[in-house]
């Protein structure tokens, strides 16, 4: 009867071999995260305070706000859709930076505080949602690059102010009336299309170019976003914000509906590559391969490789449980086991402990030695190896010694 070997317990990893493995990952994530902070940093400071008349920034606008100060027109700043449409009483301007951020319900309700009362609203760039609102009947087309272009209408603000810095999306309708001025490729980038009974008249811009600081004093834009902004004596200039209550929807959007589509495709590539690691880094070793070598290989060598890539791999298990077999292998028939025994312990110890009884002992028991757990360091594998050899070198010694029958002649 034979029991199993007591398994050998796993290595503990030491720190440099966790910092050897996971180094690779570890230095990708940091550069993603670096260049995630540099771009960030980079765009927030091209877009830092953009279209705001308290921004002295290159993309801001505060030097058409002191303009129309200077012509008698008050600017108001709101941030929310409430504050917008309490702000666009009669007789007032409402400029809306930026119709993409509103919701179709903030849309509506701003529409509807604003459609009866006289005065002027102008959206900058608005799509196909904020079109079906503020102007019904009106086609978005694709962008032309925003370039100086010539009014090429009878729109007297526009002809007063002659050329400007105008492009981005264009817009076309059939509505009757309507001034389609600094046309490109065919369509219009700046609508104006006419006031209803209630005397609201609607002015649609492809691009805001003309009204950053650093554009204003360039060819007619001051004078067209003066006369544009400045109709009326009260300007509601509104900034519309992420961070407005009225933006919270019922239907909230996920997280993947917050991403834009072509960070999708980067993030599935992100999580395919990082599948592929994970993959790479849980192999395992396989199952030894033979196979015919081109040439001969001495055997002094191809043990020192193969003691070369345990070392590598801090396999000190690997490399002791060679040891311990090579030294059972070679014990078993100097002490009388078969080879077939010659890894079983209730077979191969009691032997050995017979042959030893006469030989100098050992800083370990027999057990130890040969069926023992795995050095714990480098230090405890040498050792290790020098108290297999002594043992084996014991045993040697003592069959060597022992005297020898001589057959009767």
């Amino acid at each position: 009867m034979t029991t199993a070997a007591t398994d050998a317990p796993a290595p503990t990893p030491t720190a440099r071999s966790l910092w050897t493995r996971f180094r690779g990952p570890l230095l990708a994530l940091l550069l993603l995260v670096v260049s995630g902070v540099v771009l960030g940093a980079l765009q927030s400071g091209e877009q830092h305070g953009r279209l705001d008349p308290r921004s002295a920034d290159r993309t801001g606008s505060r030097a058409l706000s002191q303009l129309l100060a200077a012509h008698g027109v008050s600017t108001q700043v709101v941030t929310s859709s409430e504050e917008a449409a309490a702000a666009a009483g009669p007789g007032t301007t409402l400029l809306v930076t930026d119709p993409d951020l509103l919701t179709p319900d903030q849309l509506t309700g701003l529409h509807t505080a604003t459609a009866h009362t006289p005065g002027r609203t102008v959206l900058l760039a608005p799509r196909t949602a904020a079109l079906e609102t503020f102007a019904p009947g009106v086609q978005m087309e694709r962008p032309a690059p925003t370039s100086v272009r010539r009014p090429s209408c009878s729109l007297p603000d526009a002809r007063r102010a002659g050329s400007a810095l105008l492009g981005g999306l264009r817009y076309a309708t059939a509505v009757e009336g309507a001034d389609r001025c600094y046309p490109g490729a065919g369509a219009a980038t700046l609508l104006r299309l006419p006031a209803p009974d209630n005397g609201r008249d609607t002015v649609l811009l492809g691009s805001a170019d003309l009204l950053y600081n650093h554009h204003l004093a360039e060819h007619g834009n001051a004078s067209l976003a003066l006369q544009l902004l400045g109709t009326h004596k009260h300007l509601v200039w509104y900034l519309p914000s992420v961070s407005d209550p009225s933006s919270v929807q019922d239907d909230q959007r996920g997280f993947f509906d917050l991403i834009p589509s072509g960070w999708r495709w980067a993030l599935l590539q992100l999580a395919f590559a990082a599948v592929l690691a994970a993959l790479w880094r849980a192999r395992r070793l396989g199952p030894l391969v033979a196979e015919r070598l081109p040439v001969t290989v001495p055997a002094a060598e191809t043990t020192e490789g193969h003691a070369r890539l345990y070392e590598q791999a801090h396999a000190r298990d690997r490399a002791a449980d060679v040891l311990r077999s090579a030294t059972r292998t070679r014990l078993a028939p100097l002490i009388g086991v078969s080879s077939a025994h010659a890894h079983t312990a209730d077979v191969l110890l009691p032997a050995l402990h017979t042959h030893l009884a006469s030989a100098p002992g050992t800083e370990a028991g027999p057990h130890a030695l040969l069926f023992g757990p795995a050095p714990a360091d480098d230090r405890a594998l040498v050792h290790l190896a020098d108290q297999l050899d002594a043992l084996e070198s014991s045993i040697v010694s003592q069959e060597r010694h022992a005297p020898r029958e001589h057959p009767d002649r």
